[in-house]
């Protein structure tokens, strides 16, 4: 794989470093009165976990399409239909389209107070970590796009693998160095988090609303270049 890949796939990675599950839930761990650090390790090291199992499935069954169907016109009209209708679905995710359509108190805020409650046990934190890295299945856009980078590369098996275990390890790289900032320097970091914190909270729609958006004209606009749709 060449550098300018790379780069892509650590872009992606530091998309996906900001979602739901990979940095608002660890910051609140981290803002928890008292620091439960294996908990934090077990919970980040499921989720990381999830996704590079979810990550080898689906570039195996990429990589069989792409053999079944073969580099034609085909896989161009499926990225395009596929990019429109992300682009598309970016709408339906408009922040205040989810306001309007939300009842009851905020699922961010249920989240953190289901995280309040749960009991210290590595149990507990590893259920806590499947069961957000399950819900943005539906949302990781960032990282399918890196795994079609990753399919489209055409490499074997011992290349790809450690390319996506790096992927892996850079989406969770931030929450491990607010964790170091954590350790070192206490609560003085307190209100710098709750700060981050507040602020992703409030954007977590928007920024799937965008990402969304980006990821399915770009898609689009590629698949519409390859079939000679645009110059």
């Amino acid at each position: 794989m060449d550098w300018t890949l790379l780069a892509a796939l650590t872009g992606l990675a530091l998309v996906d470093s900001t979602s739901f599950g990979t940095l608002l839930i660890p910051l609140w761990m981290l803002l928890e009165p008292r620091l439960r650090v294996r908990q934090f390790f077990v919970y980040l090291g499921t989720v990381a976990g999830f996704y590079f199992a979810v990550g080898i499935l689906l570039t195996l069954g990429a990589g069989t399409a792409l053999e079944l169907v073969g580099r034609s016109a085909v896989l161009s009209w499926i990225q395009l239909v596929v990019g429109v209708a992300l682009f598309a679905l970016s709408f339906y995710f408009d922040p205040k389209r989810v306001r309007r359509r939300r009842k009851g108190a905020d699922p961010a805020m249920r989240w953190r107070a289901r995280l309040s409650t749960a009991e210290a046990s590595a149990a507990t934190m590893a259920g806590l970590g499947v069961a957000a890295a399950g819900i943005e299945v539906m949302s990781m856009l960032p990282y399918l796009a890196a795994i079609g980078l990753i399919t489209a590369a055409g490499t074997g098996a011992p290349v790809w693998l450690p390319v996506l275990a790096g992927y892996v390890v850079v989406m969770v790289l931030p929450a491990l160095l607010l964790l170091g900032l954590r350790v070192a320097l206490g609560s003085r970091v307190d209100t710098p988090l709750q700060v981050v914190s507040a602020w992703l909270a409030r954007h977590m729609d928007g920024m799937l609303s965008w990402v969304l958006g980006v990821i399915g004209f770009l898609l689009a606009c590629d698949a519409a270049i390859r079939l000679d749709l645009i110059g």
